[in-house]
């Protein structure tokens, strides 16, 4: 049996021993919050919510409230992230295949299947309640559909079986657009549909770019994504298709959405840009070519709606 004195040591020594395994178990637990977090895809969210908000400020003609932005954000963020972690849930075999994606949770193990797919269906209702309590019914219906066919149209159906997969794909992806007018409005009328329009089109010349980088990985998956199954020079060609079409609906929004000189000049520089991207990819057939358009693709994007916000602020302080 220790002595007294023995005795106070060892209690006193006792908390600083255990400092490190407190450590320990804080840097476990938030590690593990992260693989959570990267279920997610959190910066496919981060391009999507750029086109939420300059949505909303053409709505507005204006700056919304700020409660109302914050839940909208809110709301789209939670939509999405469930819509993306249910994906890896679906695709975690594809992704085991894929150089580029070996490294998601769900492949690793720090995830389980059931785990996943408990936190996707947590998300979703959560983004439903926020939007529908805190914004509208609309617009949680708009994020609940579009998060539905994510999942079930595009990644269990159209990915593995159809070289048109992200083309249809694409409507998930546009639907922010929409949730931002309608959080404002209530309603949809023809702006946010040449909105939707433009995030359509723009998604099969930005995902076939990076596809094409990657499309030794996509045969090995067996995704009959386009570069995967067709040659560059065919790819290319679509890619100018689209641009083009593109191009062209975003300068529809001048007229139907009374846009004016900032966002025309805007969109038809950034438009411009673009296309010279897609006929160097079209004259190099390269994969660092495909990348440049790749990154560009995210560039025109962020500022195109940036162009929609300025616009409408400066004309409507």
């Amino acid at each position: 049996m220790p002595a007294y004195g023995q005795h106070v040591a060892l209690s006193a020594s006792s908390p600083k021993s255990t400092l490190p395994l407190l450590a320990s178990s804080i840097r476990s637990r938030t590690s593990h919050a992260a693989e959570f977090v990267a279920l997610t895809k959190p910066r496919i969210i981060e391009l999507l919510l750029v086109t939420t908000l300059p949505a909303m400020v053409l709505a507005r003609r204006g700056v919304p409230s700020g409660w109302l932005i914050l839940f909208t954000l809110v709301g789209g963020t939670l939509a999405a992230g469930g819509a993306n972690a249910a994906n890896m849930v679906v695709d975690r075999d594809i992704d085991k295949l894929m150089r580029r994606t070996q490294r998601r949770p769900l492949v690793t193990g720090t995830i389980t299947p059931r785990a996943g797919a408990s936190f996707a269906v947590l998300l979703e209702v959560a983004a439903f309640i926020d939007l529908w309590l805190a914004v509208n019914l609309l617009s949680a219906l708009i994020a609940l559909l579009a998060a539905l066919f994510y999942v079930f149209v595009y990644t269990i159906w159209l990915k593995r079986t159809s070289t048109q997969n992200i083309v249809i794909g694409g409507a998930a992806g546009a639907a922010p657009a929409l949730i931002g007018w309608v959080a404002v409005t209530g309603r949809l009328s023809w702006a946010p549909v040449i909105l939707f329009a433009i995030i359509f089109l723009w998604t099969p010349p930005h995902f076939w770019s990076l596809a094409v980088r990657y499309k030794d990985d996509y045969q090995t998956a067996r995704v009959p994504m386009l570069p995967a199954v067709a040659s560059i020079k065919n790819t290319s060609r679509q890619i100018i298709a689209y641009t083009a079409v593109m191009w062209a609906a975003s300068l529809a929004l001048v007229p139907v959405a009374g846009m004016g000189a900032i966002y025309l000049a805007s969109a038809a520089l950034l438009g411009g840009v673009f296309m010279g991207y897609a006929l160097n990819l079209a004259r190099s057939r390269s994969p660092e070519s495909a990348m440049s358009l790749f990154r560009y693709s995210i560039i025109y994007l962020t500022l195109l709606f940036v162009a929609v916000a300025l616009d409408v602020l400066v004309r409507h302080p």
